[in-house]
């Protein structure tokens, strides 16, 4: 299943009078890491090999305005480029989709001094950013030490933060009602990876905990909390990034089992027909799949022209305007995850038993959408969503919608 989306190979910009050429390269990545995803996923371990891919592709500056000296792709480019990535292999792909939502937290949150520090950074140094926000795990916590800040304790869920030149981290102070958003460099000292992520899918993401022990965090270090419609518009479009990554899982799957089912598979006893790809029952099979991936990605590309168009009024954006931008995003989320669990089960009923075999690694397509799909729950997307068509009620501003 060939995706039908292109991105030039060379976009300039400018940045204070000199011309900067990024050669976009998606086709080197694929061809580098297609081949070696089942290993690496057996493997688990630190991504170190796929993020040099990723920085030698010249994605990581993607969303970055040009005016920063970066791509300055849209948003409908760029989550088209994260399908891409995580039909390879979904591990890559929740790395790449962090990367082009956290490289943009500062641009968009931060003043304008951090603003011009990060963006000039990511586009001219090619950074990859990883980060443990979590802000439901609360044992992180930051203090005032003169002026500058300490944080100490732990936290969950620091996706290739391990690896990462910049990490977003998020702590909690006592007396404030919002976590405390910070930036540190690799380099910080203190800041101890646990290298205990060994979950059954996305194995690769190094998505493991982080204790720190009174790490020092300088003021300049610290993300304002969002203040505006607009800065809470990268919320809903993260969710969608993570729709995106799924929607690329489903597509690798389907891809592989069609390629598997035409070499490989053979036809039942008596199905009466030479070739499995003549099997009436596997036609069915392929035909509803097939189908249900279409709707799937419909609904993703609509949403992403949906969020697209709000992201565009920039300041001038609602409150409203923001809610009505997630409506959509929330539905196609919630359909890409059925759908692509759907798909990522039931391509062995199209390839037979012998596709079980661990040679294939067939069964990481659903343990990485099983895995990721669970980042937070979908029926409160549903709800949500129901809640509007119902009450006509938006949903309200939270890291997860």
């Amino acid at each position: 299943m060939s995706s039908t989306f292109t991105v030039d190979i060379q976009k300039s910009s400018r940045l204070n009078g000199k011309s900067y050429v990024h050669k976009l390269d998606i086709e080197s990545l694929i061809k580098q890491l297609s081949s070696s995803a089942v290993q690496r996923d057996k493997q688990s371990g630190l991504p170190e090999e796929e993020v040099h891919c990723l920085r030698a592709s010249g994605l990581l500056p993607l969303v970055i305005p040009e005016a920063y000296g970066g791509v300055g792709a849209n948003w409908v480019e760029a989550l088209k480029v994260v399908q891409q990535v995580a039909k390879i292999d979904g591990s890559i792909g929740q790395l790449y989709s962090n990367q082009i939502i956290l490289s943009m937290v500062p641009l968009i949150n931060g003043n304008a001094e951090q603003a011009d520090y990060y963006g000039r950074a990511t586009a001219q140094h090619h950074l990859f950013w990883g980060n443990a926000f979590n802000t439901r795990d609360t044992r992180l916590t930051i203090e005032p030490a003169g002026e500058h800040f300490r944080v100490n304790g732990t936290k969950s869920f620091g996706t290739g933060a391990a690896i990462a030149d910049l990490r977003i981290f998020s702590a909690v102070q006592e007396g404030i009602e919002f976590p405390i958003i910070f930036i540190l460099p690799k380099e910080r000292e203190g800041v101890i990876y646990n290298d205990d992520w060994d979950n059954m899918g996305q194995r690769r993401t190094a998505s493991g905990s982080f204790t720190f022990h009174n790490v020092r965090v300088m003021a300049h270090e610290i993300i304002p909390p969002p203040a505006t419609a607009f800065s809470t518009l990268l919320f809903v479009v993260n969710q969608l990034a993570k729709a995106y990554v799924y929607l690329g899982i489903a597509e690798g799957a389907l891809t592989a089992a069609q390629g598997y089912t035409k070499t490989m598979t053979r036809p039942w006893l008596n199905s009466g027909v030479e070739s499995a790809t003549q099997d009436p029952y596997i036609l069915h099979h392929y035909g509803d799949l097939w189908t249900q991936f279409q709707a799937a990605n419909a609904l993703a590309e609509r949403a992403a022209q949906t969020v697209q168009t709000a992201w565009e009024k920039g300041e001038n954006l609602t409150l409203e305007e923001r809610g009505e931008a997630a409506i959509p995003v929330f539905a196609a989320k919630a359909f890409i995850t059925k759908v692509g669990l759907e798909i990522t089960s039931r391509i062995f009923e199209v390839m037979g038993s012998r596709a079980t075999s661990a040679t294939y690694g067939f069964d990481r397509y659903w343990r990485d959408l099983r895995t990721f799909t669970l980042h937070d729950s979908v029926d409160f997307k549903l709800r949500d969503v129901g809640n509007w068509v119902l009450n006509q009620e938006l949903p309200i501003p939270t890291p997860y919608s």
